[in-house]
């Protein structure tokens, strides 16, 4: 007999019997969705709203892109999958490297193993340093906007995206690069049918717009539309974020900045701790890897407690708390974090060294996420969801359950 459900991290998912598209918007603070259906710039989400389930979910912390898309695509959070972060101080060669490389991946996909029971899978992703740890494993089509016209079968499962989407390659820094994902999974759907669909766009725009602004409007009526098409073709749809994003400015409009590594060289001497901002990544131009989330590394001379409870009294810090805390509190795992993990206050970003930071890209007042301020995100289905607990916390990486054991 044909199995009818799988298990991935301990979780038992139904397999699904309509077409399902979870959908992962880059920084998208619930506000975007409440002001752009308020003024009449969302109705197909009007209507879902209506029709279906909002929720507003937690996030993980850091409230980065790949913790939280690798919490989305596994059920778990980063305790279990192990990518706390978009870079980290790698402490076996004594380096600091990006966490693109599915290496650094400790738990198998829900996508993987939906593949493995025979449903057709497709990934579309903005940025491309998100793709291999996507589609880790899987069999199917997985490729990014950013990359579209380098996708080749053996590589990402089909060729000629460029020419299927019907749109040239987008700039990586611009709203196209998302609506690029919205209109592929649109034709993909049209054309390959796939059983389930992960599509996971870039927050250009939300480092840029406000909720409510025009610009960020005009991207969630253009989101909007396409999801609108995917719901008209019959397919189950969960939206949630990777995380939310807020101002992160003085009052003179300056970015509000603690620049840490220059604060322990005061205390401790030059280069004795080492910051790590998980921020990082190579598309710094909207965020100056400025986020509201750090973790440090302490000389072994170095009293911990003290530090936390001097670095605690620092204006602007909202939480300071050791290795175990922070791995009990954030579901961290503890080998990849620092002795001391940082949150900034939500309007308060974390450096490094004044010196390392090129801000002149920055065209607008600095908007970032990372910390605990940024952590509540939209979760939404566009189905009724019956039996579902809607007292109990929810979390972005409840999407994939909902969509697959209460909306079919």
């Amino acid at each position: 007999m044909a199995t009818t459900r799988i298990t991935v991290n301990a979780k038992t998912y139904q397999l699904p019997t309509q077409a399902t598209v979870i959908v992962c918007v880059d920084g998208c603070e619930p506000d975007y969705l409440a002001q752009a259906v308020a003024t009449g710039h969302m109705p197909w989400l009007k209507g879902a709203l209506a029709r279906g389930t909002g929720l507003v979910a937690d996030c993980v912390v850091p409230s980065f892109t790949n913790p939280n898309n690798l919490s989305i695509v596994t059920g778990v959070p980063p305790s279990v999958h192990g990518i706390c972060g978009n870079y980290l101080y790698d402490t076996a060669t004594n380096t600091e490297v990006m966490m693109n490389d599915p290496k650094w991946l400790r738990a198998p996909t829900i996508l993987a193993a939906l593949a493995d029971a025979g449903k057709s899978v497709a990934v579309v992703t903005a940025k491309d340093k998100l793709r291999a740890l996507l589609g880790h494993h899987m069999k199917g089509i997985c490729f990014s906007s950013e990359k579209a016209d380098q996708a080749t079968v053996e590589t990402n499962g089909i060729t000629d995206v460029v020419q299927l989407v019907g749109k040239p390659v987008p700039s990586v820094y611009s709203a196209d690069l998302s609506e690029f994902v919205f209109a592929a999974g649109v034709r993909l759907m049209q054309v390959h049918k796939p059983d389930v669909m992960y599509l996971s766009t870039t927050d250009y725009i939300q480092h840029k717009h406000a909720p409510g602004t025009a610009g960020a409007n005009a991207f969630y009526t253009m989101m909007d539309g396409y999801l609108g098409q995917l719901d008209a073709m019959g397919c189950v749809i969960a939206l949630t974020a990777d995380h939310g994003m807020n101002p992160k400015v003085a009052m003179d409009g300056t970015p509000d900045v603690v620049y840490l590594q220059d604060w322990f060289d005061a205390w401790l001497g030059a280069a004795a701790a080492r910051v790590i901002l998980p921020i990082t990544d190579p598309y710094v131009v909207h965020h100056g890897a400025l986020g509201s989330f750090a973790t440090v590394y302490l000389p072994q001379a170095c009293d911990v407690a003290a530090a936390c409870a001097k670095l605690q009294a620092v204006k602007g810090m909202e939480v300071v708390l050791t290795r175990e805390q922070a791995a009990e509190r954030f579901e961290l795992p503890a080998d990849r974090i620092g002795d001391l993990v940082v949150v900034s206050e939500r309007f308060t970003v974390i450096g490094t060294s004044k010196s390392r930071h090129d801000l002149s890209a920055l065209e607008v007042p600095l908007r970032s996420h990372g910390g605990i301020s940024e952590q509540r995100v939209p979760l939404i289905v566009n189905r009724s969801l019956p039996g579902l607990d809607t007292a109990r916390r929810f979390r972005n990486f409840d999407a994939f359950e909902l969509a697959l054991n209460y909306a079919q």
